[in-house]
């Protein structure tokens, strides 16, 4: 069999990424390099033409889902013609819905690797690349005026306001997730949903 492309390589290490993207926040890092190389199509030694080990392919994976959440933030703004309540109103909308309960997968990281990201070792370029994911998140949940008055939230402004209501999103989206099944579960969206909407 002839030598993997340049091209063809690079394309299967953004199906490696992708994939575990959606598998790492479904089920978790401890998914076995096997399983996610069957489910990206690829064999399993080819793993590792791309990757030293599997905690190098969770820490770009973090980088990964981080840089889509930023981008979403922004787009959020930009559809709601830069309203930053328009766009968190949306934001939490979407979050605190029955769709993104059910939709792990696509859903969002800092709910979903957080246990994750807790286990492992500390000075991990994953936990360094949460961190900064989560105090951005905070960030773009602050009010305007706690932006425009220079609060901090681990070097990003903020402040408490936008860490209190990212701590109620990610919170409310675990809790209904672990007592999914059960009327709790959309009982506990509903209560976050009036909380952070009739405080906003």
């Amino acid at each position: 069999m002839g030598r993997v492309s340049q091209a063809q390589a690079e394309e299967n290490r953004r199906r490696v990424v992708d994939t575990a993207s959606r598998l790492f926040r479904e089920q978790g890092t401890h998914v076995s390099v096997a399983d996610l190389m069957k489910a990206a199509g690829l064999t399993h030694g080819a793993f590792y033409k791309q990757f030293p080990s599997k905690e190098a392919l969770v820490d770009e994976v973090t980088a990964h889902v981080f840089d889509e959440i930023a981008w979403r933030n922004a787009a959020g703004l930009d559809r709601h013609d830069g309203q930053r309540d328009a766009a968190q109103r949306a934001l939490i909308d979407a979050y605190l819905s029955v769709e993104h309960r059910d939709n792990a997968a696509d859903g969002c990281p800092v709910a979903a690797l957080a246990t994750d990201i807790a286990r492992g070792p500390e000075g991990r370029e994953a936990r360094r690349t949460y961190a900064e994911g989560v105090a951005g998140f905070a960030a773009f949940l602050a009010p305007a005026e706690a932006v425009a008055g220079g609060e901090g939230v681990g070097g990003v402004g903020g402040g408490e306001d936008g860490l209190a209501r990212l701590s109620t999103l990610v919170g409310a989206l675990v809790l209904s997730r672990a007592t999914q099944g059960s009327p709790l579960s959309e009982e506990i969206l509903a209560a976050a949903h009036a909380a952070l909407t009739e405080a906003g």
